[in-house]
């Protein structure tokens, strides 16, 4: 199915859960810091060559992908012996909104949807977010995979963000970039689950058919 074409039945939806980064937020800053500048300092402040650095960090990053250390500034700050959540203000200027967000989130607050930020980011990162973007008002819960200790791609982290901020699975929709994180929300039994279609600014889109598609946040924003 296109994203065009999707026809999201509001009134089937009691809770709006969403996913930040690459699906509000523009996955390029993330890229970008732990791709291109973080490697780029380390070599700075370890006095080598960029290519060594990322040849080093590279392996160590793929060892973490899907465990809730990936996502743990407090991991790599002591890792990596960096002040993560520093370095990641230092680049907060390329945090960016998704084109269509804003008017979605107002929307669905407007038509009296319950909306949670359902993110693996660590607090800190959230924060830094925030400040930038000032989306937090838009939500009635922020929450953050590091309070439950399970990331996302865990079964279990549904469990107990359902004990924690209960919801009808049958009349949730999640939208996440991440695909183990919505075969997770699946397993869990979700029923409206979409994906991105292009996460980051600078990548090309993505074509996926095990979840339905998501191209711009103002084709799903129902009218008012």
């Amino acid at each position: 199915m296109q994203a065009q074409t999707l026809n999201i039945n509001w009134q089937e939806i009691d809770t709006v859960l969403l996913d930040m980064d690459g699906t509000l937020l523009d996955l390029h800053y993330d890229d970008h810091f732990w791709q291109e500048y973080l490697p780029q300092r380390y070599a700075e402040i370890n006095h080598l060559p960029a290519d060594k650095a990322k040849d080093i960090l590279e392996p160590r990053f793929k060892a973490m992908e899907g465990k809730l250390e990936w996502y743990c500034s407090d991991f790599w700050s002591a890792e990596l012996q960096m002040n993560i959540p520093e370095l990641k203000a230092e680049v907060s200027h390329l945090i960016a909104i998704h084109d269509g967000v804003i008017r979605f989130l107002e929307t669905i607050r407007a038509l009296n949807k319950r909306i949670l930020l359902v993110t693996n980011a660590h607090p800190d990162v959230l924060r830094i977010k925030m400040k930038k973007t000032q989306l937090q008002n838009k939500f009635d819960q922020l929450v953050t995979s590091h309070e439950f200790g399970l990331p996302k791609e865990n079964p279990e982290f549904w469990h107990k963000l359902i004990e924690q901020h209960y919801f009808d699975a049958d009349r949730t929709i999640f939208i996440d970039d991440s695909l183990p994180v919505l075969r997770s929300a699946k397993k869990f039994g979700i029923k409206h689950l979409y994906t991105i279609k292009k996460p980051s600014s600078h990548k090309p889109s993505r074509n996926i058919k095990e979840f339905d598609m998501i191209d711009s946040f103002f084709n799903i924003t129902p009218a008012t």
